[in-house]
């Protein structure tokens, strides 16, 4: 009995290998092995920095609030332990936002700390 090869199988699952490596540099877009390697190495990354994403965002928003309340004498921690003091649950992604595009807004909440 002849050996039986899916070929086709076999061509679908290089083909799938070598799309996700379209517009890599070199052997890594053409040659099966290399673009396998290369291809891995950039899931994990992906991975790897969806998570990374997160951290990067929160410590831009913490900045921004930092930036935005000592304009009015108060630092970060202090102006955060006030909010959870008072009941506030506007979160650090909301008030970046505001210190940074309605300052109006965010003078507000500040006032509203205060009283």
């Amino acid at each position: 009995m002849p050996r039986s090869v899916n070929s086709v199988a076999s061509r679908e699952r290089r083909k799938k290998i070598l799309k996700r490596a379209k517009g890599q540099f070199g052997r890594r877009k053409n040659v099966l092995t290399v673009a396998k390697n290369s291809v891995e190495k950039g899931l994990s990354y992906a991975y790897r920095d969806r998570r990374t994403k997160k951290r990067n965002f929160r410590a831009l928003w913490i900045t921004r609030i930092n930036a935005g309340v000592r304009q009015y004498g108060m630092s970060y921690s202090v102006f955060i332990g006030k909010l959870a003091e008072k009941n506030i649950t506007l979160n650090r992604k909301t008030l970046a936002d505001l210190a940074m595009n309605n300052p109006d807004a965010f003078k507000a909440v500040i006032e509203e700390l205060n009283s």
